[in-house]
């Protein structure tokens, strides 16, 4: 959940924070329109729902699963997270970083049931109990964060809703693992996520005036970007996104500038570690 813009050399995200791996310096200044994060206006908030996430079987994202170090400490990404609880201090995030990439080059949406966790896989699923006031929810893990001193997790404006943490702010909450076994048969799992898609904007023979391009349309578009090369061509692409729906907004006000050319383009991809 929140977000930062994802180019392909593993920059990360982080609640309240957002800082590249391996480099303790902070890019985003002017990154978001908003200096401090806030909760929607009441006349913002959509009809969204607090129903559970359910947890299902899926492969391991592209981005957002390297193990990283971020103002000199380390970070190793959980391998095998069966069984992993915790307990500590969950927060939340809102407006400041709605529709803004999330670790793993997803938008992070506050009305969905996402939160988002230092080290467990991505995308995982988590269990979290408000032991202030018992309150129960099912979440994805969908980012990385928050690095807040003492605080594990931080929640979606909606699973904070559900929690009763948009009173308190914060909460002592216990997260636990659900882990979801890997169908025996790939095409069982695979139909819901079978694509990734991409935006592809220009095409270059210079990787460095493509880098250059790439950085500035993601600044631009606030997405994440991708460079590809086919056959010593360069191509510069906003994306990996997930949801289709997603790449055609982006799309429209990409075409309504100079690169009136841009198209989507579109590849499966399998998680070849699993």
């Amino acid at each position: 959940m929140r977000l930062l813009l994802i180019i392909i050399t593993f920059m990360l995200t982080a609640c309240g924070t957002t800082t590249p791996v391996n480099n303790n310096d902070d890019p985003n200044a002017g990154r978001y329109s908003l200096k401090h994060d806030i909760a929607p206006e009441h006349t913002d908030v959509p009809k969204f729902t607090t129903e559970d996430a359910v947890p299902i079987y899926e492969q391991k994202s592209l981005y957002g699963n390297k193990d990283y170090r971020l103002r000199g400490i380390d970070y190793t990404i959980e391998k095998k997270p069966k069984g992993f609880t915790e307990e500590g201090v969950t927060s939340w995030y809102g407006r400041k970083f709605h529709g803004h990439a999330t670790s793993n080059g997803e938008v992070y949406d506050m009305y969905k049931m996402t939160a988002a966790h230092k080290t467990l896989p991505i995308p995982s699923y988590i269990k979290v109990t408000n032991q202030d006031n018992g309150k129960v929810a099912i979440v994805r893990v969908n980012d990385r964060g928050p690095f807040h001193q003492g605080r594990i997790t931080d929640l979606s404006y909606a699973a904070a809703s559900k929690l009763g943490v948009l009173q308190t702010g914060t909460a002592k909450v216990k997260i636990e693992v659900i882990t979801v076994k890997k169908p025996d048969n790939v095409e069982d799992w695979l139909p819901p996520f079978p694509d990734y898609y991409y935006i592809q904007v220009a095409a270059g023979k210079n990787i460095e005036s493509s880098r250059t391009l790439a950085k500035n349309l993601g600044q631009t578009f606030l997405a994440p970007t991708d460079i590809k090369e086919v056959n010593s061509i360069f191509r510069i692409r906003l994306g990996p996104f997930i949801e289709h729906e997603q790449a055609t907004k982006l799309l429209k006000k990409v075409r309504s500038t100079s690169y009136k050319t841009a198209f989507i383009s579109q590849e499966k991809q399998l998680n070849k570690s699993e």
